[in-house]
């Protein structure tokens, strides 16, 4: 299978509470339309360093990340985004790895999404089509 791209908006979630509460316009959150390798592979969101900073997001953590080569290094997740991919959107904490040069979509915001990539046709869709499934185990 080859490399799949998608494309996914990100919103920085301080700026969306900022706008609810009025401080700020609506217009005025920081958002990114990017594209996206949709990277099972991977766990996270990976994003680059200049995108954490176009969308003003502070560093939280410090994590070791290993990556495709088998190296690992030290990397940070950074204050939430929104993900939205078509009619659907979770929040995450994105990893940045220095030196990144793409955005991963990771399986974690896939999953939370009800996404998964087709391997026959190469692209991202809806595990259920296109309504968005969410799951809890109730007792």
């Amino acid at each position: 299978m080859g490399m799949v791209h998608t494309e996914i908006t990100l919103k920085n979630v301080y700026d969306i509470g900022f706008a609810q509460g009025g401080y700020i316009k609506p217009e005025e959150i920081r958002t990114e339309t990017v594209t996206a390798v949709a990277d099972t592979g991977s766990m996270y969101l990976v994003i680059t360093e200049e995108l954490r900073q176009k969308l003003g997001l502070g560093k939280k953590e410090e994590r070791t990340a290993s990556i495709a080569n088998g190296q690992r290094v030290i990397s940070y997740l950074t204050d939430a985004v929104e993900v939205h991919w078509k009619n659907r959107f979770t929040i995450v904490h994105p990893l940045v790895i220095p030196g990144a040069q793409k955005i991963l979509f990771g399986a974690i915001p896939m999953e939370a999404m009800d996404l998964m990539v087709n391997p026959v046709s190469q692209e991202v869709v809806g595990v259920h089509g296109e309504r968005q499934e969410c799951y809890a185990l109730v007792s």
